[in-house]
């Protein structure tokens, strides 16, 4: 088998590894922040002495509000595809509500009623970029999911006809009856019972 020694590099940060010749040996400490920093406040995820950007917090009102609107939109968004508009309507207007209120909400440190300070998710400062992310797309899917769910109710009571003759069909053949009630267009085609 080759010999597969690795260059020495100045930047090695082998907690195990014997310290190098000259250098005295010193007390183990721990990493900080597990993300390969070297344990002295400098590492990658720093910066200038403070860490990287802030966490998400699930004190904060704001942060929490656009985290519900993007679960919510999404899974208003999934009920409103497979067919069940009541409840992607009701989740789709709770995510709308939550992102909007997260985007215009103050956070609970910002709520000192400073004058010239930053509202919304610009109070947040670094920590506010995943959470605006987080609200918008909320925004988004609560939109598509309010949309498929008025469209689907449109539809139910533009056809209502076709509706109550197919749930009221007792045979298969009364039930492909109920297709004379269909326009003749793409609709009609997508609704059309199959034999």
């Amino acid at each position: 088998m080759p010999d597969r020694r690795q260059p020495d590099s100045p930047t090695d940060d082998n907690p195990f590894a014997a310290p190098p010749e000259g250098r005295p040996d010193q007390p183990w400490q721990p990493r900080s922040g597990g993300d390969g920093g070297n344990g002295d406040g400098n590492g990658p995820g720093d910066s200038g002495g403070q860490r990287g950007p802030a966490r998400w917090d699930p004190t904060d009102p704001i942060q929490r509000r656009a985290r519900y609107a993007l679960l919510a939109g999404m899974w208003g968004f999934f009920f409103g595809i497979f067919g069940i508009p009541s409840v992607g309507l009701l989740l789709g207007t709770l995510a709308l509500y939550w992102g909007i209120s997260a985007l215009r909400g103050k956070p609970a440190a910002a709520a000192t009623g400073e004058p010239g300070a930053p509202k919304g998710l610009d109070a947040l400062g670094p920590a506010a970029r995943p959470q605006r992310t987080a609200a918008v797309s909320g925004l988004v899917t609560a939109s598509l999911a309010i949309l498929l769910a008025m469209s689907s109710y449109a539809l139910q009571l533009t056809y209502k006809d076709f509706y109550v003759c197919r749930d009221d069909a007792l045979t298969k053949s009364a039930e492909l009856r109920c297709n004379t009630l269909l326009p003749d267009n793409v609709v009609g085609e997508v609704l059309k019972v199959r034999q």
